[in-house]
């Protein structure tokens, strides 16, 4: 099977890339005209330049391809929320309208937990109304859904819908790596009590369960939470990093809603500036720390037959010794060896 991934280059794009080539499949790679490819094309990846924002781009990528896996998306970035649509919601459509027009079999459509809000009192199943934060990643991930789902409906579409929890593991830069860095400088806080559930699923169970929405016969036209329902604390998760990366556990504790006032402050005074200087603090990343999130996953335990295999304790374990050997000078306990030596970082 002939399989192409839309955000191939990234963190999780990468970990799928490794993973179907495992199992046989030949994999295309959709990249934008200015990305580094070389990852990719040292991996004998069939590499297609192209833009998602652009519908002419997409033709001749999708030619032959049975199964497209939409990763790519915009995040992380301090952007209006006209740039986040063209890439979220409009670029999404582009995808399925190409690949509609090519015959693809299965389109499985990466989506996000920030659909769902932050501080359910209960774990969160897919039936739970989208109740997002009003910022532009947030709201662009329920919009891209919305376009999905009324292709499936309308057009026939073969797609499926996950929604990811946040994904960690080696070649995390951008949260992983930089909660390490700044526990080995020190700088660690928790946000409130630390006595939060954070939700967080290790990057290879999130792989799992993209090729189970793949290959399963009765996912297409469902949504599907895909992630680690073990709960772990975000003192717990702190205080792990900080034990397998040989820093000091963080004591600090700064109050919830007064971080969550800061932020939405200075992402305010940034938006003010023309979105030319990121907010040293935004609501995304209290909300992620500070907030209690989780979500089930009975439905993909009985309709795919997910079951999440790697611990949050033991990713923590893994993604350390691969961020040990980036910064060979972290000291820790006894050193391993990563699964997958990734060293780009990215989301979806």
């Amino acid at each position: 099977m002939t399989v192409l991934i839309t955000g191939a280059n990234g963190f999780l794009g990468r970990h799928l890339v490794a993973a179907l080539q495992e199992r046989g499949e030949r994999v295309r790679a959709l990249v934008l005209p200015t990305e580094d490819a070389t990852w990719l094309r040292a991996r004998d990846v069939a590499v297609s330049v192209g833009d998602i924002r652009c519908a002419e781009s997409l033709r001749e990528p999708l030619r032959g391809v049975a199964g497209v896996f939409h990763l790519a998306g915009m995040m992380g970035v301090w952007r209006p929320l006209a740039d986040y649509r063209a890439v979220n919601v409009a670029g999404t459509e582009n995808v399925c309208r190409a690949a509609l027009a090519a015959g693809v079999s299965r389109l499985v459509h990466v989506s996000s937990w920030r659909v769902y809000g932050t501080g359910l009192m209960q774990p969160a199943h897919e039936s739970c109304p989208p109740r997002p934060l009003y910022e532009p990643y947030s709201l662009t991930k329920v919009e891209g859904e919305q376009v999905v789902r009324r292709m499936i409906l309308q057009d026939g579409l073969p797609a499926v819908i996950t929604r990811p929890d946040t994904f960690f593991g080696p070649g995390d830069w951008l949260h992983f790596g930089r909660l390490a860095d700044r526990l080995r400088a020190g700088k660690g806080l928790i946000i409130g009590s630390g006595r939060n559930a954070i939700p967080l699923v290790y990057v290879t169970d999130v792989v799992q369960g993209l090729l189970l929405a793949l290959d399963h016969g009765r996912a297409v036209g469902q949504t599907y939470n895909v992630t680690n329902d073990q709960t772990i604390t975000q003192e717990g998760f702190l205080r792990a990093i900080a034990e397998e990366v040989g820093a000091k556990p963080p004591r600090v504790h700064l109050p919830y809603r007064a971080l969550f006032a800061a932020a939405l402050a200075a992402e305010g005074i940034a938006g003010l500036g023309g979105y030319r200087y990121r907010p040293f603090l935004t609501r995304l990343s209290v909300t992620l720390f500070g907030d209690n999130n989780q979500h089930a996953i009975d439905r993909a335990r009985q309709e795919l037959g997910f079951v999440p295999r790697v611990s949050l304790r033991e990713g923590v374990r893994l993604s350390a010794d691969w961020y040990r050997e980036q910064r060979p000078s972290a000291s820790a306990s006894p050193s391993r060896v990563a699964d997958i030596p990734t060293k780009h970082a990215d989301t979806a």
